[in-house]
Protein backbone atom coordinates (compact mmCIF):
# COMPACT_ATOMS: atom_id res chain seq x y z
CA UNK A 1 0.00 0.00 0.00
CA UNK A 2 1.26 3.47 -0.90
CA UNK A 3 0.36 7.03 0.06
CA UNK A 4 -0.21 9.40 -2.85
CA UNK A 5 -1.49 12.88 -3.65
CA UNK A 6 -4.46 13.42 -5.93
CA UNK A 7 -4.32 15.96 -8.76
CA UNK A 8 -6.76 18.89 -8.65
CA UNK A 9 -8.85 17.47 -11.47
CA UNK A 10 -8.89 14.03 -9.81
CA UNK A 11 -7.45 12.20 -12.82
CA UNK A 12 -3.95 11.35 -11.53
CA UNK A 13 -2.18 10.32 -8.35
CA UNK A 14 1.45 11.00 -7.45
CA UNK A 15 3.08 8.49 -5.14
CA UNK A 16 4.69 9.92 -1.99
CA UNK A 17 5.88 6.80 -0.16
CA UNK A 18 4.86 3.39 1.10
CA UNK A 19 2.35 3.49 3.94
CA UNK A 20 4.75 2.61 6.77
CA UNK A 21 7.51 4.78 5.33
CA UNK A 22 5.13 7.73 5.10
CA UNK A 23 4.16 7.55 8.78
CA UNK A 24 7.81 7.37 9.89
CA UNK A 25 8.00 11.06 8.95
CA UNK A 26 4.69 12.27 7.54
CA UNK A 27 5.53 16.03 7.69
CA UNK A 28 8.67 15.49 5.61
CA UNK A 29 6.86 13.43 2.98
CA UNK A 30 4.08 15.99 2.69
CA UNK A 31 6.58 18.78 2.09
CA UNK A 32 8.95 16.82 -0.17
CA UNK A 33 9.22 17.29 -3.92
CA UNK A 34 6.77 15.29 -5.99
CA UNK A 35 7.68 11.74 -6.94
CA UNK A 36 8.28 10.82 -10.53
CA UNK A 37 5.70 8.02 -10.26
CA UNK A 38 2.38 9.30 -11.55
CA UNK A 39 -0.53 6.92 -12.09
CA UNK A 40 -3.99 7.33 -13.64
CA UNK A 41 -6.52 7.60 -10.81
CA UNK A 42 -8.86 5.24 -12.68
CA UNK A 43 -6.30 2.42 -12.26
CA UNK A 44 -5.87 2.89 -8.50
CA UNK A 45 -7.94 1.43 -5.65
CA UNK A 46 -8.37 4.13 -3.00
CA UNK A 47 -8.21 3.17 0.67
CA UNK A 48 -7.58 5.30 3.78
CA UNK A 49 -3.84 5.80 4.51
CA UNK A 50 -4.26 4.16 7.91
CA UNK A 51 -1.74 1.90 9.61
CA UNK A 52 -3.25 -1.43 10.77
CA UNK A 53 -2.25 -0.67 14.37
CA UNK A 54 -3.51 2.92 14.40
CA UNK A 55 -5.99 4.05 17.06
CA UNK A 56 -9.12 5.92 15.99
CA UNK A 57 -10.35 7.93 18.97
CA UNK A 58 -13.64 9.81 18.62
CA UNK A 59 -15.24 12.62 20.59
CA UNK A 60 -18.90 11.77 21.13
CA UNK A 61 -20.34 15.16 22.07
CA UNK A 62 -18.36 18.23 21.06
CA UNK A 63 -20.66 20.87 19.56
CA UNK A 64 -22.84 22.83 21.98
CA UNK A 65 -26.09 22.41 20.04
CA UNK A 66 -25.43 18.69 19.51
CA UNK A 67 -24.85 18.27 23.25
CA UNK A 68 -28.23 19.94 23.79
CA UNK A 69 -29.99 17.47 21.46
CA UNK A 70 -28.20 14.43 22.86
CA UNK A 71 -27.45 12.59 26.07
CA UNK A 72 -26.56 15.67 28.14
CA UNK A 73 -29.46 17.94 27.18
CA UNK A 74 -30.71 18.12 30.78
CA UNK A 75 -27.32 17.85 32.49
CA UNK A 76 -24.27 20.01 33.12
CA UNK A 77 -21.60 19.89 30.42
CA UNK A 78 -18.98 17.22 31.30
CA UNK A 79 -15.55 18.51 32.31
CA UNK A 80 -13.85 15.95 30.06
CA UNK A 81 -14.77 14.83 26.54
CA UNK A 82 -16.83 11.69 25.99
CA UNK A 83 -14.48 9.41 24.05
CA UNK A 84 -15.06 6.15 22.21
CA UNK A 85 -13.05 4.07 19.76
CA UNK A 86 -13.36 2.88 16.21
CA UNK A 87 -11.39 0.06 14.66
CA UNK A 88 -9.47 0.81 11.50
CA UNK A 89 -11.45 -1.91 9.69
CA UNK A 90 -14.56 0.28 9.88
CA UNK A 91 -12.94 3.04 7.80
CA UNK A 92 -13.43 3.55 4.08
CA UNK A 93 -13.27 6.35 1.52
CA UNK A 94 -15.52 8.67 -0.45
CA UNK A 95 -17.52 6.86 -3.11
CA UNK A 96 -17.76 3.65 -1.10
CA UNK A 97 -21.17 2.07 -0.56
CA UNK A 98 -22.11 1.80 3.12
CA UNK A 99 -24.48 -1.04 4.10
CA UNK A 100 -27.23 -0.78 6.70
CA UNK A 101 -26.60 -3.55 9.27
CA UNK A 102 -29.24 -6.14 10.12
CA UNK A 103 -31.93 -5.08 12.62
CA UNK A 104 -31.26 -1.38 12.02
CA UNK A 105 -33.95 1.00 10.76
CA UNK A 106 -31.23 2.88 8.88
CA UNK A 107 -27.95 4.68 9.50
CA UNK A 108 -27.51 8.11 11.08
CA UNK A 109 -25.18 10.76 9.64
CA UNK A 110 -22.52 12.61 11.62
CA UNK A 111 -20.40 14.93 9.48
CA UNK A 112 -17.16 15.93 11.16
CA UNK A 113 -13.42 16.52 10.94
CA UNK A 114 -10.64 14.04 11.64
CA UNK A 115 -7.21 15.17 12.85
CA UNK A 116 -4.22 13.00 11.90
CA UNK A 117 -1.43 12.69 14.48
CA UNK A 118 2.02 12.97 12.89
CA UNK A 119 4.29 12.55 15.93
CA UNK A 120 4.45 10.68 19.22
CA UNK A 121 2.71 12.32 22.17
CA UNK A 122 3.36 11.40 25.80
CA UNK A 123 2.03 13.65 28.57
CA UNK A 124 1.86 16.45 26.02
CA UNK A 125 0.74 20.01 26.55
CA UNK A 126 -2.14 21.21 24.36
CA UNK A 127 0.33 23.26 22.34
CA UNK A 128 2.62 20.29 21.76
CA UNK A 129 -0.33 18.11 20.83
CA UNK A 130 -1.71 20.57 18.30
CA UNK A 131 1.69 21.05 16.70
CA UNK A 132 1.89 17.25 16.19
CA UNK A 133 -1.24 17.26 13.98
CA UNK A 134 -0.05 16.71 10.43
CA UNK A 135 -3.37 17.01 8.58
CA UNK A 136 -7.16 16.97 8.63
CA UNK A 137 -9.84 15.09 6.68
CA UNK A 138 -13.57 15.23 6.16
CA UNK A 139 -15.24 12.32 7.95
CA UNK A 140 -18.71 10.82 8.31
CA UNK A 141 -19.22 8.92 11.57
CA UNK A 142 -22.14 6.88 10.23
CA UNK A 143 -23.88 5.29 13.20
CA UNK A 144 -26.05 2.23 13.79
CA UNK A 145 -28.24 3.80 16.49
CA UNK A 146 -30.03 0.66 17.67
CA UNK A 147 -26.74 -1.14 18.29
CA UNK A 148 -25.25 1.98 19.86
CA UNK A 149 -28.04 2.29 22.41
CA UNK A 150 -28.22 -1.36 23.45
CA UNK A 151 -25.62 -0.66 26.16
CA UNK A 152 -23.80 2.28 27.75
CA UNK A 153 -20.76 1.54 25.54
CA UNK A 154 -20.98 2.88 21.98
CA UNK A 155 -18.40 0.72 20.21
CA UNK A 156 -20.84 -1.70 18.52
CA UNK A 157 -22.96 1.01 16.93
CA UNK A 158 -19.90 2.94 15.81
CA UNK A 159 -18.08 0.13 14.00
CA UNK A 160 -20.45 -1.30 11.42
CA UNK A 161 -18.88 -2.27 8.09
CA UNK A 162 -17.57 0.64 5.99
CA UNK A 163 -19.34 3.11 8.31
CA UNK A 164 -16.40 5.51 8.64
CA UNK A 165 -15.69 7.14 5.26
CA UNK A 166 -12.70 9.52 5.21
CA UNK A 167 -11.83 12.20 2.70
CA UNK A 168 -8.27 12.94 1.53
CA UNK A 169 -5.85 14.31 4.10
CA UNK A 170 -5.20 18.06 3.78
CA UNK A 171 -1.95 19.28 5.41
CA UNK A 172 -2.51 21.09 8.69
CA UNK A 173 -0.65 24.16 7.44
CA UNK A 174 -3.22 24.57 4.67
CA UNK A 175 -6.14 24.26 7.10
CA UNK A 176 -5.02 26.39 10.02
CA UNK A 177 -6.53 26.39 13.51
CA UNK A 178 -10.02 24.86 13.72
CA UNK A 179 -10.84 27.43 16.39
CA UNK A 180 -10.79 30.09 13.65
CA UNK A 181 -13.93 28.50 12.22
CA UNK A 182 -14.65 25.98 9.44
CA UNK A 183 -18.19 25.36 8.25
CA UNK A 184 -19.35 21.74 8.53
CA UNK A 185 -22.33 20.93 6.28
CA UNK A 186 -24.03 17.56 5.79
CA UNK A 187 -26.58 16.90 3.03
CA UNK A 188 -28.88 13.95 2.40
CA UNK A 189 -30.04 13.67 -1.21
CA UNK A 190 -29.14 17.33 -1.62
CA UNK A 191 -31.01 18.58 1.47
CA UNK A 192 -28.95 20.26 4.20
CA UNK A 193 -29.35 18.39 7.49
CA UNK A 194 -26.36 19.74 9.44
CA UNK A 195 -24.84 23.21 9.23
CA UNK A 196 -22.38 23.93 12.04
CA UNK A 197 -19.07 25.67 12.60
CA UNK A 198 -15.96 24.52 14.42
CA UNK A 199 -16.11 27.63 16.62
CA UNK A 200 -18.90 25.73 18.46
CA UNK A 201 -16.49 23.02 19.61
CA UNK A 202 -16.41 22.47 23.36
CA UNK A 203 -13.16 20.47 23.49
CA UNK A 204 -10.33 21.58 21.19
CA UNK A 205 -8.04 19.27 19.23
CA UNK A 206 -4.95 20.25 21.24
CA UNK A 207 -6.67 19.88 24.61
CA UNK A 208 -8.20 16.52 23.70
CA UNK A 209 -5.02 14.98 22.29
CA UNK A 210 -3.11 16.20 25.36
CA UNK A 211 -5.77 14.67 27.61
CA UNK A 212 -5.50 11.31 25.80
CA UNK A 213 -1.69 11.38 25.87
CA UNK A 214 -1.69 11.39 29.67
CA UNK A 215 -3.17 7.87 29.62
CA UNK A 216 -1.70 6.26 26.52
CA UNK A 217 0.97 7.25 24.03
CA UNK A 218 -0.35 8.62 20.76
CA UNK A 219 1.73 7.60 17.76
CA UNK A 220 2.13 8.75 14.16
CA UNK A 221 -0.90 7.66 12.16
CA UNK A 222 -3.39 7.77 15.04
CA UNK A 223 -6.62 9.68 14.36
CA UNK A 224 -8.94 11.91 16.36
CA UNK A 225 -12.52 12.35 15.13
CA UNK A 226 -13.58 15.70 16.56
CA UNK A 227 -17.36 15.32 16.89
CA UNK A 228 -20.40 16.42 14.92
CA UNK A 229 -22.71 19.47 14.93
CA UNK A 230 -26.42 19.32 15.71
CA UNK A 231 -28.94 18.00 13.20
CA UNK A 232 -28.44 14.24 13.46
CA UNK A 233 -31.31 12.04 12.37
CA UNK A 234 -32.19 10.23 15.60
CA UNK A 235 -32.85 13.52 17.43
CA UNK A 236 -35.47 14.67 14.90
CA UNK A 237 -39.21 14.34 15.29
CA UNK A 238 -40.01 12.19 13.43
CA UNK A 239 -36.69 10.36 13.42
CA UNK A 240 -34.93 10.38 10.04
CA UNK A 241 -32.34 7.74 9.16
CA UNK A 242 -30.48 6.93 5.96
CA UNK A 243 -32.05 4.25 3.76
CA UNK A 244 -30.63 2.20 0.86
CA UNK A 245 -30.29 4.48 -2.15
CA UNK A 246 -29.73 7.65 -0.09
CA UNK A 247 -26.68 9.76 -0.91
CA UNK A 248 -25.02 11.50 2.03
CA UNK A 249 -22.45 14.29 1.58
CA UNK A 250 -20.23 16.04 4.11
CA UNK A 251 -18.71 19.32 2.93
CA UNK A 252 -16.16 21.18 5.05
CA UNK A 253 -14.30 24.41 4.32
CA UNK A 254 -10.75 23.73 3.04
CA UNK A 255 -11.26 19.95 3.27
CA UNK A 256 -13.65 19.27 0.41
CA UNK A 257 -16.75 17.11 -0.02
CA UNK A 258 -17.12 13.47 0.99
CA UNK A 259 -19.92 11.58 -0.77
CA UNK A 260 -21.24 8.06 -0.07
CA UNK A 261 -24.26 5.99 -1.02
CA UNK A 262 -26.14 3.83 1.49
CA UNK A 263 -26.99 0.28 0.39
CA UNK A 264 -28.89 -2.69 1.84
CA UNK A 265 -27.52 -5.41 4.10
CA UNK A 266 -27.37 -7.83 1.15
CA UNK A 267 -24.44 -5.77 -0.20
CA UNK A 268 -22.57 -6.46 3.04
CA UNK A 269 -22.96 -10.22 2.58
CA UNK A 270 -21.88 -9.98 -1.07
CA UNK A 271 -18.75 -8.00 -0.16
CA UNK A 272 -17.83 -10.57 2.50
CA UNK A 273 -18.18 -13.44 0.03
CA UNK A 274 -16.05 -11.57 -2.56
CA UNK A 275 -13.32 -10.91 0.01
CA UNK A 276 -13.35 -14.56 1.09
CA UNK A 277 -13.01 -15.68 -2.52
CA UNK A 278 -9.99 -13.42 -3.07
CA UNK A 279 -8.36 -14.75 0.10
CA UNK A 280 -8.65 -18.35 -1.16
CA UNK A 281 -7.01 -17.60 -4.49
Amino acid sequence: MEVATLSQDGTEVTVLAGLEEFWLDAPAHLSAAASAEVLPAAEVEFVPPVLPGARVVCIGLNYLKHVAEGSYKDQQLPEHPTLFARWTQSLTVGGAEVPVPANEDGLDWEGEIVAWVGGSLVDATPEEALSAVVGYSTFNDLTARRAQKLTSQWILGKNSDRSGPLGPMVPAAAVGDLRDGLQVVTRVNGEVVQDGNTTEMVYTVGDTLAHISRTFTLRPGDLLATGTPSGVGYARDPQWLLQPGDVVEVEIDKLGTLRNTVVGNDARHAATETAAGKALR
